[in-house]
């Protein structure tokens, strides 16, 4: 499953490359732009999209669908 989220509080492409780095954790492919405020992830059925939202809101920034 593919998924666009936008996100807020990323200032930098060191912001986006943290952020990408947290989500790789989940074992997931990701693609932060800094720019656009987007989060694109791919993952699968096993993964809930609440894991996702925690993480990205753990990482100090916000998340929506």
């Amino acid at each position: 499953m593919k998924k666009i989220y936008k996100i807020s509080g990323m200032n930098c492409p060191s912001c986006a490359a943290l952020l990408e780095s947290d989500l790789e954790d989940l074992e997931i492919k990701v693609k932060c732009s800094y720019k656009k405020g987007a989060l694109e992830v791919e993952f699968n059925d096993k993964l809930k999209e609440s894991e996702i939202f925690s993480l990205v809101e753990k990482s100090g920034y916000k998340i929506q669908k």
